[in-house]
């Protein structure tokens, strides 16, 4: 499927005079709660009169899950820590494991149950095998999503042949965003969404809300959660449904492919020969890491004071002459990747957490 040129959605602030850039600022230990967007007066910032239509890289797209090592956004029940020495410790697993047979019996088996044929049994079953035959059954209803040779193809034509692409990903904290009085109310989205002022937004935030809808209806390549998590897989559904956006019109990959690229080596071959700029409160981290393996890192702009913090982080990064930009900056890193690509005809990449690992630093903890 052929997407339609990138354009740049509405956005209405004033945005900042832009100067020349100067030497990086040193890096923000921690972002500022975003005030309300500030929407920029359209003529500021530099625009072209039309960028050119995307071609995008040929292949059929094969789904592929991933595992990151990174802690869980959503804490989940661990099996408890027992010493052999507790005098408690046959209790507590006796305990522990009664427990969690209770739950496989009221989760899947008692599911399995009530969709099993009343006038008959079917010997041996489980329900796990049961779930593994009915999702065979639903692949027709699938979505594809990109692999990981697919979108570095992807990026390295956009590249070679100098065509924006925008490569944005979306996660609880996105779709927290989304869903405020959309599929949930405000209050819901504050007690869910207690990390979102780390994150960049401050709730309420309703043209933060808007504005991401739009940057999803133009982005090139939207990274999808895979968690079926009611925050994850299950309320981007919701929230695309609120907005009457078409999935289907949409191309989707893992929101972990930026990890599974590290990995697997193809970030540095695409790096490689091109001029990188790097946006985000670790910029200065990630410029020195690279600059170490032989990149060329021409600018970095840091650091992004949250949401409102856009019309000016965008405006000085369009005062340099780069190839692909990395955006490591949180929510606020979906509009500045899809303002750069739409405005500049560059190629954009919502980057992440990706930055700290490759700086070496510790991800951080959500505050």
């Amino acid at each position: 499927m052929m997407q339609s040129s990138l354009r740049k959605p509405a956005v209405a602030s004033a945005a900042p005079r832009v100067e020349k850039p100067q030497s990086p600022a040193k890096t923000s230990a921690k972002p500022k709660p975003a005030k309300p967007v500030a929407r920029a007066k359209q003529g500021k910032l530099p625009l072209k009169k039309k960028v050119r239509k995307l071609a995008l890289g040929k292949g059929k797209a094969h789904s592929r899950r991933r595992r990151v090592g990174s802690k869980r956004r959503t804490p989940i029940v661990s099996k408890p820590q027992l010493e052999q020495g507790d005098e408690s410790f046959r209790e507590r697993q006796r305990s522990y494991e009664q427990g969690y047979q209770e739950g496989l019996i009221e989760g899947g088996e008692r599911m399995l149950e009530e969709h099993l044929p009343p006038d008959m049994i079917i010997p041996d079953i489980t329900a796990r095998e049961a779930v593994s035959a009915g999702v065979e059954s639903l692949k027709k209803r699938g979505i594809p999503l990109l692999n990981s040779a697919t979108v570095y193809d992807e990026l390295a034509a956009a590249l070679n042949e100098r065509r924006s692409y925008a490569f944005i990903r979306l996660g609880d904290g996105e779709l927290l965003t989304l869903a405020q009085e959309k599929v949930l109310s405000l209050e819901e989205v504050r007690r869910e969404g207690d990390f979102l002022p780390y994150a960049g937004v401050t709730i309420p935030n309703l043209a933060a809300r808007d504005e991401l809808a739009e940057c999803i209806k133009v982005a090139t390549l939207i990274g999808v959660p895979m968690s079926r998590h009611p925050h994850f897989q299950p309320l981007l559904f919701a929230t695309l449904r609120a907005y009457g956006i078409d999935y289907r019109q949409l191309r989707f990959t893992t929101s972990t492919m930026n990890y599974l690229m590290e990995e697997q080596g193809l970030l540095l071959r695409l790096f490689q020969g091109r001029k990188l700029l790097i946006i985000g409160n670790v910029a200065l981290q990630l410029r020195e890491a690279l600059l170490e393996k032989g990149m060329e890192v021409v600018g970095a702009v840091t650091p992004v004071n949250g949401y409102a913090d856009v019309p000016r982080v965008v405006a000085e990064a369009m005062q340099y002459d780069y190839d692909i930009a990395l955006v490591a900056a949180g929510i606020a890193a979906i509009p500045i990747t899809v303002h750069l690509a739409g405005m500049g005809g560059k190629v954009t990449f919502d980057f992440g957490h990706l930055a700290d690992r490759m700086a070496g630093l510790a991800q951080p903890e959500r505050q």
